[in-house]
């Protein structure tokens, strides 16, 4: 882990992009119908089993979370990150996250690969160490689990 360790906690960020807090009225078909509020609570209550702390954030704004990623580098020890459409279209969130020095777990909602053609291609997989989609909200949970997994590697 990079010279920062000392000023982190065992927190770690739990990001979600553009359109996601609309979740339970925006296609619940396809992303549930569960609140955002509902998802961070339940990847508050899944980090906590672990042993971690989940500081939920959501944006659609591209640099913010661009921040919020820079920002975890002196203040968490690891990202779980759906990035939403900037999956397919953001270099700059992809660049941030390598920047880090952090492990990070992508999650999409909905199974990306068994959707338009756009969304197959994701540049943040390219950094993660792990990527989870179609599992709906269950898969933060799943991301969680393995970041804590992570985490515990790196500060152990």
């Amino acid at each position: 882990m990079s010279q920062d360790t000392d000023s982190v906690t065992d927190r770690v960020l739990v990001l979600n992009g553009p359109n996601l807090n609309l979740l339970g009225s925006r296609e619940p078909a396809i992303y549930g119908k569960e609140t955002l509020g509902e998802v961070d609570a339940l990847c508050r209550d899944a980090a906590a089993t672990h042993g971690l702390e989940a500081d939920c954030r959501q944006s659609n704004h591209e640099g913010v979370l661009i921040d919020a990623i820079h920002e975890a580098r002196g203040a968490h020890h690891g990202i779980v990150i759906n990035p939403g459409a900037y999956s397919h279209t953001s270099v700059a969130i992809r660049d941030a996250l390598a920047a880090v020095h952090r492990p990070v777990v992508e999650v999409h909602l909905s199974n990306i690969h068994r959707r338009e053609p756009f969304r197959h291609h994701s540049h943040v997989s390219a950094v993660a160490d792990a990527v989870i989609c179609g599992a709906g909200s269950h898969g933060y949970a799943l991301a969680l689990a393995h970041l804590a997994q992570l985490v515990n590697k790196e500060i152990r």
